[in-house]
């Protein structure tokens, strides 16, 4: 089964070299690369995904708190850890606590499991880049700030998914073609994405230390035990239980490294767990979904 899992994998593990290929042998700014997935195909998906899913509003709720849940486990978790190692908290908590649900987990889940799959997981996506935009730009800041606050109401992202959810709770209908280009220019997202995260991880270098090891278990370890733990908690059953499992035991999120170099925070330790927790989901993915069917 494990085998099998590897093989639905190896087209996304494909096109992510390739982006680091071509990121080693072409100049490419990473930061237009991630700004035209994060700021034009990807909310081009999620409009699409959210106001056409066919998951109902108790289900969605499900799905939210279960993303709460995890979140505040990781947080806390990270929060103890830091303490009691002594290392600076801003810098050492955002690759701990975000996944990357969206660069990686969309096309996961297309792969796994189709449309059904990935609609779920976008929904789990959007509401952790809810709080990415929040809790994370509060967490590298020191608190909230009006900077913070314009950066979250000016991100495409989060207004594809007010209206995203708008659209779908509110009952309101787009015209048929107006869909088609939402589903067309999002319909490359996944892919795109991939092709980033593979340029993201070619410029970033690992700083090997005990630190990063306990950083790596709690990223997959505890994000998969405080998975486990919301899915009984909110009563998550068969496709989203699979999804909320594994979504939470993902790599650590791109952006977990992108907030600390916006606000002149010490990236090298995020730097690092993204490389590191990436190459490792190659062989920890396949394993998180075996243990899914078990547990």
């Amino acid at each position: 089964m494990i085998v099998d899992l590897f093989l639905i994998l190896l087209p996304m593990i494909v096109v992510t070299l390739g982006g680091y290929l071509f990121a080693q042998f072409f100049a490419i700014s990473e930061e237009t690369l991630v700004r035209a997935v994060t700021d034009f195909f990807m909310p081009l998906l999620v409009f699409f995904s959210l106001s056409t899913s066919d998951i109902y509003l108790k289900d969605t709720v499900k799905l939210a708190g279960a993303v709460t849940f995890v979140l505040l486990l990781l947080l806390a978790a990270s929060y103890l850890y830091c303490r009691f190692s002594r290392q600076e908290f801003k810098a050492v908590t955002p690759p701990i606590i975000f996944m990357n649900s969206g660069f990686l987990g969309i096309p996961l889940m297309q792969l796994w499991g189709g449309l059904s799959a990935m609609n779920l997981i976008v929904i789990y996506d959007q509401i952790q880049t809810f709080y990415i935009f929040t809790i994370g730009i509060i967490l590298v800041t020191g608190g909230f700030t009006f900077r913070g606050l314009f950066e979250m109401i000016k991100s495409p992202l989060l207004w594809a998914i007010i209206l995203g959810f708008l659209f779908k709770y509110g009952g309101i209908v787009l015209p048929e073609a107006v869909l088609r280009v939402f589903q067309f220019g999002g319909s490359g997202a996944p892919s795109l994405a991939a092709f980033a995260l593979g340029c993201s991880l070619r410029k970033r270098k690992v700083k090997a230390d005990p630190h990063l090891a306990a950083g790596l278990l709690l990223r997959f370890g505890f994000g998969f035990l405080a998975g486990l733990l919301a899915v009984h908690l909110f009563q998550i059953t068969g496709l989203a239980r699979t999804v909320v499992l594994v979504a939470s035991s993902l790599p650590s999120a791109v952006f977990s490294v992108v907030l600390p170099l916006r606000y002149s925070v010490d990236a090298r330790y995020a730097g690092s767990m993204i490389i590191t927790s990436s190459l490792l989901g190659v062989l920890v993915i396949p394993f998180i979904f075996y243990l899914s069917s078990l547990v």
